[in-house]
């Protein structure tokens, strides 16, 4: 049976802990998906394997995805999926060896490496990583629940939901539009960052209505610096 090795790499070479380091240098080869050439986000998976182990790094075609906002968005989801699924199954049937797959932040959080590998008849074992949850905390120092109490991590598409079912502390990720997903929440507190660890990185803090504008604009710089943007944000519900 095959063996890849889902390496968590955090936000990048800065990111890569010991045991992620010996696990790049273990595999014969990097397999990565990416939107082209030109994807940033490819370059810095190459960057990584670069730095630990230089194996060699084979770019696939991400399969086109409906980003739209289907209707049936879970149905499209599985579509792009099985699309994956099979890209995949050829690349790693055409080279031998063990594979590595890099993944961002953490491996069990929003990322579907996993269950992509499940379809396939291989052997899989995973390395943890830094976190896009665990940077935003530590860049904003503080602690992501109050004492004793929960922290309900979702996407920008089920925040709404989530706030609907009385949940007042919400760690978001996958965002969307923040006018639409904020509308109503001007007096919650919100930590919000983006491209956390790398040079794009943007941090803002305060009540959502006064910072909104401030967020917008910083989401913009995080993009233009480094070609791609990814941000996550807690949200808490005041005391009245």
């Amino acid at each position: 049976m095959r063996r890849v090795r889902v390496v968590g790499v955090g936000m990048g070479p800065q990111h890569v802990t010991a045991e992620a380091a010996e696990a790049l240098r273990s595999v014969d080869w990097v397999l990565a998906f990416g939107k082209g050439e030109d994807d940033a986000l490819l370059r810095a998976r190459a960057d990584v394997c670069r730095l630990y182990g230089d194996p060699p790094f084979v770019h696939i075609p991400d399969p086109p995805r409906d980003r739209a906002d289907p209707a049936d968005y879970p149905a499209a989801v599985r579509t792009w999926h099985s699309a994956r699924v099979a890209v995949l199954r050829s690349a790693i049937d055409e080279r031998p060896g063990v594979v590595g797959m890099l993944v961002w932040g953490d491996p069990s959080l929003y990322d579907s490496t996993l269950r992509l590998l499940d379809e396939l008849d291989v052997e899989v074992d995973v390395t943890p990583g830094i976190s896009a949850p665990q940077l935003l905390a530590a860049r904003h120092r503080i602690v992501l629940h109050e004492i004793g109490e929960p922290v309900h991590v979702t996407t920008g598409r089920r925040l709404r939901e989530a706030v609907s079912a009385g949940q007042g502390n919400l760690l978001v990720m996958l965002n969307r539009d923040l006018d639409l997903d904020l509308a109503g929440l001007e007096d919650w507190q919100i930590w919000w960052g983006a491209n956390l660890g790398a040079p794009g990185e943007r941090l803002v803090s305060g009540r959502v209505g006064e910072v909104r504008a401030e967020i917008e604009t910083a989401r913009e710089q995080a993009r233009a610096v480094d070609g791609w943007m990814m941000d996550l944000f807690l949200l808490r519900r005041t005391s009245a």
